[in-house]
């Protein structure tokens, strides 16, 4: 627990605005149409960080189906609240979540946080050479 923070998953609490606001010019999903954002939302573990006055400056999703497999997403703290330690608290909120607990795998993509997710037991992948995937980056701006 940080002072003057809360951590909580009801969605009808979570400020899309904020959410959107920021996913929607991140790198890695620039872009993102407003109804997609809202239905991957609708599909997924969400987890908002607000201040005790109920603003949202923080976020992270998990796509997962409960027992074998999660997908860590969408992590992100407002510029203006980074440094005090919220991204580490959010992280492992999330890991130690009653859903997400006896999975087999829980992965995510970063560019630019290795040294954040390294610090809860995230590496490199063991096999890459077993993982494919489908990569469209250009999808949102296509849409257009």
């Amino acid at each position: 627990m940080i002072d003057g923070y809360q951590i909580n998953t009801n969605t009808a609490a979570m400020d899309f605005d904020v959410i959107y606001g920021f996913i929607s010019e991140s790198y890695w999903a620039k872009g993102i149409p407003r109804e997609t954002l809202k239905r991957a939302l609708s599909n997924s573990l969400c987890f908002g960080v607000f201040t005790d006055s109920g603003f949202q400056i923080g976020f992270a999703r998990v796509i997962t189906d409960s027992a074998t497999y999660a997908y860590l997403s969408d992590v992100f703290i407002l510029k203006e609240h980074r440094g005090l330690g919220l991204s580490k608290w959010l992280i492992q909120t999330i890991l130690y979540h009653p859903e997400l607990q006896g999975l087999r795998r829980i992965g995510l993509a970063t560019q630019d946080a290795r040294g954040l997710y390294e610090q809860f037991g995230f590496n490199l992948l063991s096999h890459p050479d077993r993982f494919m995937e489908i990569w469209n980056p250009d999808v949102y701006q296509k849409r257009k």
